[in-house]
């Protein structure tokens, strides 16, 4: 007798404990629940839709030219004043004071002096006083002929001077030979860029590049973009700040932009950065990304 009763305690005992633990895991299931769903949303950075410019781009190289140069082949022992060298002058000021004769300058611009070989010029007693306009700068590009159809006059260009990386000097393309040189596959064409500080020396190599097919279009950051497959997407914040995964079709890449060419509209906002962090149907808090 002794002996069941404590069998159907201990049996009491065991459920007993068995639903203090279901309880308890229910209530604490409960209590993290409502502690939780209470968390604000978290902040996402997110970009508005808007449309900026498209550009392809042609890359090339050439060698910097003065938009108009000239010499004049001076005798030392004429030389009435010293010349300064490397000055600007204007238009009609005097480069140099001869005994027979004064120089003036047919444009302005800088004057400089050419060092050549005395056997070309009958002696050391001569020397070449230039003067170079290089507030334009002409530069010859060698295009390949797989460009034709896009090359032409107008053709905005950026170029860059090694001695200053990080400065770019625009320009246009001022003229494309109407023929293609049978031997190097290639078409001529000049530019012409701006220069007014005067940085960029006549001689210099430039790096140069041409833009072309530009247009205004949609744009999303670059990071913003999901690739599935052949597929594309993006998470497109809605109404409540809840976010959809949404599909679109790119177009051209510039920079760090990509041109949207279906699936949003100007005004929308998408998710810029920290796309591991959301999920389709989730609510966030939309921190706007600075344009």
């Amino acid at each position: 007798m002794k002996r069941s009763k404590k069998i159907t305690i201990g049996i009491i005992l065991f459920f007993v404990i068995i639903t203090v633990i279901i309880v308890g895991r229910y209530s604490m299931g409960l209590y993290f629940e409502k502690k939780f769903s209470k968390r604000p949303p978290p902040g996402i950075i997110v970009e508005v839709v808007t449309n900026k410019n498209f550009s392809q781009t042609l890359e090339s190289y050439c060698t910097s030219l003065s938009s108009k140069t000239t010499s004049f082949k001076i005798k030392k022992n004429e030389l009435l004043e010293p010349i300064n060298f490397n000055t600007k002058v204007n238009k009609g000021d005097i480069l140099a004071t001869l005994s027979n004769k004064t120089i003036t300058a047919p444009f302005s611009g800088v004057i400089g002096k050419r060092g050549i070989s005395g056997s070309s010029l009958g002696g050391e007693n001569t020397i070449i006083l230039t003067l170079d306009d290089s507030r334009r700068i002409l530069c010859d590009l060698t295009i390949p002929e797989t460009y034709a159809a896009i090359l032409k006059k107008g053709l905005k260009l950026n170029a860059t001077f090694s001695a200053y990386k990080d400065k770019t000097y625009s320009g246009t393309i001022e003229l494309v030979a109407s023929r293609v040189d049978a031997q190097t596959r290639s078409i001529l064409a000049r530019a012409k860029i701006n220069n007014e500080n005067l940085e960029i020396l006549p001689g210099s190599l430039l790096e140069i590049e041409i833009l072309y097919n530009e247009k205004n279009a949609l744009s999303i950051p670059d990071t913003a973009l999901i690739m599935e497959g052949n597929k594309k997407f993006v998470y497109q914040v809605i109404e409540n700040n809840m976010i959809k995964k949404t599909e679109i079709k790119t177009g051209v890449r510039d920079q760090e932009n990509l041109e949207v060419l279906d699936g949003l509209t100007q005004g929308d906002k998408v998710v810029a950065e920290g796309l591991t962090k959301v999920r389709p149907n989730m609510k966030i808090k939309p921190i706007i990304k600075s344009q």
